[in-house]
């Protein structure tokens, strides 16, 4: 039997995206800058997925632009709005369990482009502390960028209540949402958030890879990162990437149809994992798992085995999950979200991370949980002591 419990890294694609992806290829596979009918019918597919994103977003499709995936999206996010927002002041903040795509970012402005970033705590749970935020604001803050859904342990941060309270201290003040993991789990309104700039990728809503978005709000100024053909009103250049735009139009429309039932059925399996694994003793859930969190990650310690034995070990019996984040590389390193949230250390090398898809089977989750009940003892009886 094959388990694919690695839905947080990537998405198998909906058959809908395969089919049109490779019409576009082959078929409608025009420049969308060419003046020609075969580049006309290809600006059509940007429209519609422009369309697409615009109506789940509740904002205007003038405001959607296509990037080559999250990573790019928030680069843009973050590097375009301090370069274009300087002059007012050179303070950025951001929480400390980011995305590398937005940690190793503010590194980058911090360093190279002298710009001053201060990294918030979160709780035990994975939120990020309010009144720190709060402490945080000063006159010279320009960017505060905080993630939707944390990919490692599924803490949902409070975005409204932090977007409030960034606003009402300055107006001026854009605030960012990485919103990768958190897109196509939860219905996400920028506009009734607070929110200026969000990113979202194609690959984790069973869309193709190599494709993101971002949201810019009308009124947020940001400068391009990518100079060329000032395709995009010149914030995004270079040639569109139409099949995979044409992909994640198609995937945003599919995993919106019946959100609820897809996430109340990932909620379902969740609980039923959750329960199981609790009957293995010396593990732990890290972050709340409950309908607080996201419904589809689930982190897990299990002291006495190191993460990487355990997840060839899975491998090995057809199961495929993650050793914490797949979302840097492929070379394990210990967790910073673990080490934020105050993980205990018999755990910050022994944590797995399983996320589930809305074709995850309960077959698929009590297969896993046989293969752990049988495998942990074994594996805990060669452990180094």
């Amino acid at each position: 039997m094959e388990v694919y419990l690695d839905n947080s890294a990537t998405t198998k694609c909906y058959d809908s995206v395969k089919d049109i992806v490779q019409k576009v290829m082959c078929e409608d596979y025009g420049n969308p800058s060419s003046m020609h009918k075969k580049g006309v019918e290809a600006e059509r597919y940007i429209k519609e997925a422009k369309e697409i994103l615009a109506k789940l977003l509740k904002v205007q499709e003038k405001e959607i632009f296509f990037t080559s995936g999250g990573t790019e999206s928030d680069n843009l996010a973050l590097i375009g709005a301090a370069r274009a927002n300087h002059r007012a002041g050179k303070h950025l903040i951001t929480s400390s369990i980011e995305h590398p795509a937005i940690l190793n970012t503010m590194q980058y402005l911090e360093q190279e482009e002298g710009f001053r970033v201060t990294y918030l705590p979160v709780d035990s749970e994975g939120k990020i502390r309010l009144d720190a935020l709060r402490e945080a604001l000063c006159e010279e803050t320009i960017l505060v960028s905080v993630m939707y859904v944390n990919n490692e342990v599924g803490s949902v941060q409070p975005i409204e209540e932090a977007a409030k309270l960034v606003k009402d201290y300055n107006k001026n003040i854009l605030f960012h949402v990485d919103a990768v993991q958190g897109f196509g789990k939860y219905k996400i309104y920028p506009k009734k958030l607070g929110v200026d700039l969000l990113s979202v990728s194609g690959h984790k809503i069973h869309g193709p890879k190599g494709i993101g978005a971002i949201y810019i709000n009308e009124k947020a100024k940001v400068r391009p990162i990518i100079f060329g053909g000032e395709q995009q009103k010149n914030i995004r250049s270079g040639t569109e990437n139409v099949p995979g735009i044409a992909g994640l139009g198609v995937a945003a429309r599919e995993i919106y149809t019946d959100l609820d039932k897809k996430v109340a059925h990932m909620r379902e399996l969740k609980q039923r994992f959750i329960d199981g694994i609790m009957k293995i003793e010396d593990t732990t859930i890290h972050g709340k798992y409950d309908d607080t969190s996201a419904p589809h990650i689930i982190s897990v310690g299990i002291a006495g085995i190191r993460s990487e034995v355990l997840l060839h070990t899975l491998e090995e019996k057809g199961i495929y999950v993650s050793s914490g984040s797949a979302c840097a590389s492929n070379h394990p390193a210990i967790s910073g979200v673990l080490k934020g949230i105050g993980a205990k250390n018999e755990f910050l090398d022994a944590t797995i991370r399983f996320s589930l898809s809305e074709f995850t089977t309960e077959e698929e989750i009590d297969y896993t949980l046989e293969t752990l009940y049988n495998c942990i003892p074994m594996l805990r009886r060669y452990t180094r002591h």
